[in-house]
């Protein structure tokens, strides 16, 4: 039977927000909620960078800075070489501690260099390899270090500390020279967490041992007394962790400077000949094609040209089946079935209609096969039989149709 004509088979945009309401409600949600997040992270003077004086998570290092400032050093962070001058022209110099951290080796020689003239004691915490050669010739590097220490120099803060458990990176003297009068302290196989050299009047410190900054492991031992001690040694901290704006001091050229005079030139004359060889070979747009209104086809005409395949094609069932759809659906009208009714269903109420027996209703309008063309017009004929015969019990109302020009069915 043919599909009913209200029936929708593609699912309407309501349907599809019925079906995903939970998965839409949950994306959305999740949108939200990382929108939050990057406000929340990206709003206020709050910090996420490890050893930040801002940073209050257990990498960061505002526990120092807090205990650092109740105790009267006033702690200034900064995030570039210019900052920390422009900090340090507002304060009185000669009594200023700078702690220098430069984890992603943002920072060129000469800002390295400038770096230890600032203040009176520069702290550069876990320096690489990049930064040694610069800031203090004759130490080098001896991979991580970690577990408990104890003091063993004479400096104040590791004395007022007596033992620090922290971890990070070692440091060892390489050579005499500028590290002869180098103080180590911390050490543990060879490799020592700190490392103190004079510099004419100020001081140079290596803390190997970064995590001791750290709000996570501030209170450990006396992890506290080494960083309080070492870095508030004077009335001003200046807490410098490079970044992005160290690289725009250094002046680093543009593509433009790095491009050699010849290429803008030669860019030019491609793009040139691009648009040249895009007009020479392009398609041209010849004058406006008038295109006719589709072609209005009788109905009789559409059919006796489908007729004519089908004889063509000797596709006699396929034109039987076509005529017996018709059929049924009338037959069905007309016993008062309804159009969900199947073949065998109408054949019955047919049969019953009309007096007949049911197997040969059955045959007209479903079983029987035309085998050539005789038998074809015979069976069309009985299809018409079937339906005025069921009229014929219904006076007044036909449902025989109409013959065509050629005598065939509607």
């Amino acid at each position: 039977m043919s599909v009913a004509a209200d029936e929708i088979l593609t699912a309407t945009p309501r349907a599809v927000l019925r079906r995903n309401a939970v998965l839409i409600v949950v994306a959305v949600v999740a949108l939200l909620g990382v929108i939050v997040i990057v406000i929340a992270r990206n709003s206020g003077s709050v910090s996420h960078d490890p050893l930040s004086a801002t940073n209050p998570a257990p990498e960061g290092s505002m526990a120092v800075v807090r205990v650092l400032e109740q105790h009267g050093v006033h702690v200034i962070p900064t995030d570039s070489l210019e900052a920390t001058r422009s900090a340090l022209a507002e304060v009185d110099s000669s009594d200023a501690t700078v702690m220098v951290y430069d984890p992603q080796s943002l920072m060129t020689p000469a800002q390295r260099g400038a770096v230890l003239s600032l203040g009176t004691d520069v702290v550069a915490v876990e320096p690489d390899l990049v930064a040694l050669p610069d800031l203090a010739p004759g130490v080098g590097l001896t991979g991580q270090l970690a577990g408990s220490f104890r003091a063993d120099c004479s400096i104040e803060a590791v004395q007022k500390a007596a033992a620090v458990s922290a971890s990070g990176i070692g440091f060892r003297i390489t050579a005499t020279g500028a590290a002869r009068d180098a103080v180590t302290c911390l050490t543990k196989q060879g490799a020592s967490g700190l490392v103190v050299l004079p510099r004419g009047g100020r001081t140079l410190s290596l803390l190997g041992l970064g995590s001791a900054l750290q709000n996570g492991t501030i209170a450990t031992k006396g992890d506290a007394a080494l960083a309080l001690n070492l870095l508030g040694a004077h009335r001003t901290l200046v807490w410098y962790i490079s970044s992005y704006a160290d690289l725009q001091e250094g002046a680093t050229p543009s593509l433009a400077d790095l491009t050699p005079g010849w290429v803008t030139p030669l860019l030019i004359l491609l793009g040139l000949a691009g648009i040249a060889a895009a007009i020479w070979r392009g398609r041209r747009f010849g004058p406006i094609v008038i295109e006719n209104l589709p072609v209005v086809v009788r109905a009789s005409e559409t059919m006796e040209g489908r007729a004519r395949l089908y004889a063509r094609a000797r596709a006699r069932l396929r034109a039987l089946d076509a005529l017996r759809i018709g059929t049924v659906e009338r037959l069905a009208r007309a016993v008062g079935l309804p159009r969900t009714a199947t073949v065998s269903e109408v054949s019955d109420a047919v049969a019953a209609v009309i007096g007949r027996d049911g197997g040969g209703v059955s045959a007209i309008l479903l079983d029987a096969v035309p085998l050539n063309d005789a038998e074809l017009v015979r069976l069309s004929d009985e299809l018409l039989r079937l339906e005025a015969d069921v009229a014929a019990t219904r006076p007044g109302r036909s449902t025989t149709p109409e013959p065509s020009e050629n005598g065939q069915h509607g």
